[in-house]
């Protein structure tokens, strides 16, 4: 027992430093992907056939295609055929950003249509346009109800950097993976792995049903 605690405390760094980059990468994919989401989701609830062809057409193809597929053709496919020089960092952040906001634009989709039309109605008979009646009164009541279905994508989407080893990112899964191939200790290793994922998602949990209650999510 005592061994094994020291092979977990002696890893700890190491995978501490890792959980950092798992966490860098969550946030920063998520932010830009809340962004994507939130244009694309809007997109989709239009009159505009096109805009709505390029909503289905996103969701349709990114949530068709498997995360790893995704990620090695960013990684891989795109510096092949065009003259760019991605970092395995770079090519993380994106693949995780451009899959987070096919699930996220279904997540704002579904909010918006929560919220009584006549709401709409009401913000235009008052003199406002439709993007000042989106903002200013739709919006903030459908972010409100779809604050579980965020904090759910945002555990989901920690677990998806897990993949991101198999293009070199020292997230906390590669880093775990580096330890044990250096001592042979791979159960002490990836019992502190899952404990550190728990941990993170666990608490977004917590965090997640606290938010809930202080703002009265119906």
């Amino acid at each position: 027992m005592i061994d094994t605690m020291n092979i977990i405390i002696e890893g700890l760094p190491t995978l501490l430093k890792g959980m950092g980059m798992t966490l860098e990468i969550t946030v920063i994919s998520l932010v830009l992907a809340m962004f994507i989401g939130l244009i694309l989701g809007v997109f989709s609830i239009t009159k505009s056939k096109i805009l709505r062809g390029i909503s289905t057409a996103f969701v349709d193809i990114i949530r068709g295609t498997p995360l790893l597929v995704q990620i090695l053709f960013i990684y891989f496919g795109l510096p092949s055929v065009i003259d760019i020089n991605l970092t395995a960092f770079s090519a993380g952040v994106i693949a995780i950003t451009v899959n987070a906001a096919a699930y996220l634009v279904e997540i704002f989709r579904a909010g918006i249509n929560s919220i009584d039309k006549g709401q709409m109605e009401a913000g235009r008979t008052i003199g406002f346009s439709y993007s000042q009646t989106m903002r200013l009164i739709i919006l903030p009541q459908a972010i409100r109800r779809m604050i579980p279905a965020f904090v759910n994508q945002f555990i989901v989407s920690i677990k998806d950097t897990s993949l991101l080893s198999a293009i070199g990112v020292a997230e906390l899964t590669l880093s775990g993976q580096s330890i044990y191939a250096a001592n042979f200790r791979a159960f002490e290793i990836l019992f502190a792995v899952g404990a550190l994922y728990f941990i993170i998602i666990y608490s977004l949990s917590l965090f997640s049903r606290w938010l809930e209650r202080r703002l009265d999510v119906a």
